[in-house]
């Protein structure tokens, strides 16, 4: 922690920056319960409903690409209050969607604007606090962010089953509001405007090369993205899964993906406590091995049709917890070795995350075979492919990492 940050301004800073992190999941997760509900309103199949979903992911790989050197080039608070003004726009917008087409392209606005969010707190991560904390100060925003969904679900589910769908979208513009208020009157700004680094698409481009060249970069930005890209499955294919498969109702399915939601904050703070006796780059494989191991024994009971419903939770339950422990350490081992263009870097390593989360939750939404084999197969091939990347990627950053203290993330010269 920087000296000039008390305990109470330290933690102060990390729920403003988580509030911002959860934004976004708020925004996916609160919706899900109404799936259903959306689909008869605008006479569509449920499984169609997820490429509302979809569009959401897209547009947060493809916002967080603009937003990089915008934050870099004019700071962190300017662009990240015109992100959030567009949020707010969308999603009253979304209130009113008319059509799955109109909620599509509604929910892609609403990403890029909640993207800003996103990547301005991670650049702000890196701003405020030194190297040797930022893992640290990841894990701390997973339990702010992970209160989405505790809470988003139960509650959307509630509001839908009260109210309607279009009063969940009605809340998320509020929470825009509040969230704007916030920054514009507690956030401080963390980043002098970098005024010599061009707008222009070859300089971005350069600039965009620059970051994925570094090898501690793209083995664990890549590997971080595979290994979370099931979440995005899980998520994308729960609402089907629980209320389609199982014929759960809207309240209990927000339930237990709050409940389920626990295995990945809680590993996420016991992470915290491994670091103080391991690095970063020890945890990863070993969280990343039990991941692929759940993988696999989903896939092979969901092919075979033995899965019941205690057995689905438990395995996901399983495979959150070994993401809680490889999330804040992908991220901070991908971001430690910038500093200048940390905000380019928390761009790219964003949208190449939300870009594979896109690609899961489409694959996913594509299948209509009424089984839970789509989500268990996407969920164990994109942890076998993270490993894979982990393996050889580390081959290729050799010694060049360097590791003075145990519980630091590392960097790479």
């Amino acid at each position: 922690m920087n000296k000039e940050l008390t305990r109470s301004r330290y933690f102060f800073l990390i729920l403003i920056l988580g509030t911002l992190t959860a934004l976004g999941p708020f925004s996916i997760d609160m919706y899900l319960p109404g799936f259903q509900a959306i689909a008869k309103e605008l006479n569509v199949e449920s499984t169609r409903v997820a490429y509302s979903l979809s569009s959401f992911f897209i547009g947060i790989s493809a916002g967080q690409l603009l937003y990089g050197p915008l934050l870099d080039r004019f700071g962190r608070k300017k662009p990240l209050l015109i992100g959030l003004v567009l949020y707010i726009l969308a999603s009253a917008g979304c209130i009113y969607a008319s059509s799955l087409n109109s909620l599509i392209i509604l929910r892609f606005i609403q990403a890029i604007g909640s993207c800003a969010a996103a990547v301005a707190s991670v650049a702000m991560v890196r701003d405020l606090f030194p190297v040797k904390e930022n893992a640290k100060v990841f894990a701390l925003l997973m339990l702010v962010v992970g209160t989405s969904p505790m809470i988003a679900p139960a509650v959307g589910g509630y509001i839908t089953s009260a109210f309607s769908w279009h009063i969940v979208f009605l809340i998320l513009a509020i929470m825009g509001v509040l969230i704007l208020l916030t920054t514009i009157f507690w956030l401080p700004e963390s980043y002098t405007p970098d005024t010599s680094m061009s707008l222009k698409p070859r300089p971005i481009i350069n600039n965009f090369l620059s970051v994925i060249k570094e090898p501690q970069f793209y083995t664990y930005a890549l590997t971080g993205a595979m290994a979370f890209s099931g979440l995005f499955a899980y998520v994308s294919a729960s609402p089907q899964v629980f209320m389609g498969i199982h014929h759960l109702s809207d309240k209990t399915y927000g339930w237990i993906f709050a409940g389920l939601s626990i295995g990945f904050i809680g590993s996420s703070q016991v992470n915290s406590l491994l670091l103080k006796r391991f690095e970063s780059q020890q945890i990863v494989p070993v969280a990343l091995t039990g991941q692929v191991i759940t993988g696999i024994v989903f896939l092979c009971c969901a092919w075979n049709d033995w899965l019941n419903l205690p057995g689905t939770i438990a395995l996901l339950f399983a495979f959150l917890c070994c993401l809680g422990c490889i999330n804040p350490n992908t991220s901070a081992l991908s971001l430690a070795p910038f500093r200048k263009n940390a905000g380019s870097a928390s761009a790219l390593m964003g949208a190449i995350q939300m870009g594979a989360g896109a690609l899961a939750a489409t694959i996913v939404g594509a299948d209509d075979s009424n089984t839970a084999v789509p989500m268990a197969l996407t969920m164990c091939g994109s942890s076998i492919l993270a490993l894979i990347i982990l393996l050889i990627g580390r081959k290729r950053i050799g010694t060049a990492l360097a590791a003075p203290e145990k519980g630091s993330a590392v960097v790479a010269h």
